[in-house]
């Protein structure tokens, strides 16, 4: 394959419409092709293409999971900000031992919101392919 690339050194150059431009690199796009040339390659030489089916259900999913990974982040965020600023206060003898609790509580969201990242990664991979 490396050897075949290095080969190609003439170029074939013509001109098309916008129209068919956008056509040829939707259905290239569409296809498992790596480029646009390699996808003219595959038509021009009766290669077969292989294109890429994708379920619409599936791809709603992944854009609810998208949203849902943003607002864990946010969460987060929040939630980190929010500690920051109790750290602060000092004053009250019993802010220690409620301090002490919510840092075992904001580990133990903190490894959920990062179980829930990992799977909706993992997802969206699986999907995309």
């Amino acid at each position: 394959m490396e050897n075949e690339n290095l080969n190609r050194t003439k170029r074939i150059i013509f001109r098309m419409s916008p129209e068919e431009y956008q056509k040829i690199e939707r259905r290239s796009s569409a296809s498992t092709c790596k480029n646009l040339s390699d996808y003219l390659r595959h038509c021009l030489f009766d290669k077969p293409i292989v294109t890429i089916y994708r379920d619409g259900s599936k791809d709603d999913s992944l854009t609810e999971m998208g949203k849902l990974r943003q607002e864990l982040n946010a969460i987060g965020n929040n939630f980190n900000q929010v500690v920051k600023r109790l750290h602060t206060i000092d004053e009250l003898p019993e802010f220690r031992s409620w301090l002490m609790v919510f840092e075992v509580e904001k580990r133990t969201l903190s490894n959920k919101i990062d179980s829930i990242k990992e799977h909706v990664q993992k997802l969206s991979e699986s999907w995309l392919r």
